[in-house]
């Protein structure tokens, strides 16, 4: 009797042992960083360049869309350049040399008359002196001198701002409106560029949610995958047992399906926000008590590259 109530005991306390030690195990998964990359503005797909499953380095082009409405305002952008910037060379260096030579011509012949008129006055002047002329004669000889006069001026004032350039208000004008436009093209340049859509780092792709032809809208996600390198470990634990854990500490991760333990470090250690988010399966809690996020970072990323994405871990606590 006394062999059988301590074969019992031994049993219970094997029992017991056993159950405390699969307590103190925690399930958790393989979790890497996600990335998804949309589009900035609406076009078609009319190249795939990736599949999924591909693994792309940061700067790889990943499709490339149609945009018919940003080449057309490109076109007309490149226009408005070149149209400004013949308005303002024309503003700086003044009229062209064909120009130049009509208004040189033109001032010769105002000279001319201008003199043969300064001439007649003088003669004139004299003659009315000794009542050899009316003085109507002489003050229409005068009003054609003073037109003359007139003309030679202006005609020398259009000669030296041909010569000069425009007024530097007209310069000014003209330069804002070719750095106007200069900015509208590099605005469209910049869109047209969108229309490459580019690995903003080294990533796996795991989904592409749209097919030749059809439609990206801004914003729209083209891409899902995730971030190369990133491998970390996600567990759930109660509150209770946050005291066997703590920030900075090392830990052996076990990888059942490869049969492998991989030494990781406790990087963030934070309160679960919803239960929808609890990563152990079957976690040891009272309802009382909160859940907490445990995540443990590999110290060699290169033993954990290979680990496939939500598969179950293991750690000892």
């Amino acid at each position: 009797m006394k062999k059988i109530i301590t074969l019992v005991a031994i049993a219970v306390l094997l029992i017991g042992c056993g159950k405390s030690k699969k307590e103190a195990q925690i399930q958790g998964k393989v979790e890497k960083e996600q990335i998804s990359i949309v589009s900035k503005i609406p076009g078609k797909i009319v190249q795939l360049l990736v599949k999924e499953g591909d693994l792309v380095k940061k700067g790889d082009t990943l499709a490339i869309l149609d945009l018919p409405e940003v080449d057309a305002k490109k076109q007309q952008a490149e226009g408005a350049v070149t149209s400004a910037k013949a308005q303002y060379n024309m503003a700086v260096k003044g009229a062209t040399e064909n120009q130049i030579k009509q208004l040189e011509a033109k001032k010769q012949g105002l000279k001319e008359q201008y003199e043969f008129a300064q001439k007649s006055i003088k003669r004139l002047s004299n003659m009315l002196k000794d009542s050899l002329v009316s003085q109507q004669t002489y003050d229409e000889t005068f009003a054609k001198y003073q037109g003359a006069q007139a003309q030679y001026t202006a005609v020398q004032a259009e000669l030296s701002e041909a010569k000069k350039g425009g007024r530097i208000e007209q310069q000014t004008m003209a330069l804002g409106q070719q750095d106007r436009a200069v900015g509208a093209l590099q605005e469209v340049e910049t869109a047209d560029k969108e229309r490459y859509i580019i690995a903003p780092q080294d990533m796996s792709i795991e989904t592409i949610t749209l097919n030749l032809g059809e439609l990206a809208l801004p914003g729209y996600t083209l891409f899902n995958g995730y971030i190369a390198d990133s491998v970390y470990f996600r567990f759930t634990v109660a509150e209770n047992q946050l005291g066997k854990i703590k920030k900075g500490q090392e830990i052996l991760v076990h990888i059942p399906y490869t049969k492998k333990d991989i030494k990781g470090i406790v990087t963030t250690v934070k309160q679960l926000g919803a239960y929808g988010n609890i990563a152990t399966a079957y976690p040891d809690y009272e309802m009382q008590e909160s859940l907490f996020e445990i995540k443990i970072t590999p110290l060699n990323s290169k033993e954990a590259k290979d680990l496939i994405t939500k598969t179950t871990v293991t750690i000892s606590l």
